[in-house]
């Protein structure tokens, strides 16, 4: 069920002008199904209730035309479907978007929010010391998708096509401060309604991410945005 909404919205017709943007999808879109979150180039559908996580898929994409072409990343329904490009689609109105009569609500267009975008995990400071970088072609990744107000980060291999984990939910970025509120997390349902708070700093391209994990480790973590 979830490829087949997802399928009606992924071809963009642009309401205004009669083309194709890249920022209209731009954020993060809720329904009864789930949450899309797209930040740049990638994007992440996560389906999830109060009580568990079901399903989760993502990648890239990009337009041709009046199509959104993607490749799977990752995708926890079939993984087989990992590297595979297919070409989906949707009509946009005004002020909502409707998918074979279901509507989709905008949570937000990649505001407020300071940490838009999609990040790879790059390395660890451990005693003060930086460890071994992680190459972004490393076929083993760890990434956070943000929107301005989600946030989820998957583990995934591309060349094995094994997915490893995921969690989300919302968060905001003031005075320094990153709290994420946990909506779902695949490995323990327990986390849920959590909140954990960071200090963060952006230094150019690079997140510097310290505070506790949720097992109370310190932890000093740095991600790169994903070109």
């Amino acid at each position: 069920m979830i490829n087949t909404l997802f399928i009606a919205i992924l071809t963009i017709f642009n309401y205004s002008s009669g083309k194709n943007t890249l920022d209209q999808l731009q954020g993060a879109w809720q329904s009864d199904q789930g949450v899309i979150i797209f930040a740049g180039e990638y994007f992440s559908f996560t389906a999830f209730s109060p009580s568990e996580f079901n399903d989760t898929f993502g990648g890239s994409w990009k337009m041709d035309d009046n199509t959104l072409v993607y490749t799977y990343e990752y995708n926890t329904q079939n993984a087989e479907k990992v590297g595979s490009m297919e070409q989906l689609a949707l009509q946009i109105h005004e002020k909502s978007i409707t998918i074979q009569g279901m509507d989709y609500n905008r949570l937000d267009d990649g505001k407020p929010g300071a940490l838009f975008g999609t990040w790879l995990f790059a390395n660890r400071v451990t005693d003060g010391k930086l460890g071994t970088p992680r190459d972004a072609d490393n076929p083993r990744k760890t990434m956070k998708i943000l929107s301005g107000t989600r946030f989820q980060w998957i583990a995934f291999n591309t060349e094995t096509k094994e997915f490893m984990g995921t969690g989300g939910g919302t968060y905001s970025t003031i005075d320094g401060k990153y709290t994420e509120n946990i909506d779902f997390f695949s490995r323990d349902n327990s986390r849920v309604g959590a909140s954990l708070e960071f200090d963060y700093e952006l230094k150019g391209n690079e997140w510097h991410h310290k505070g506790l994990s949720s097992k109370g480790d310190p932890i000093y973590e740095i991600w790169n945005l994903r070109k």
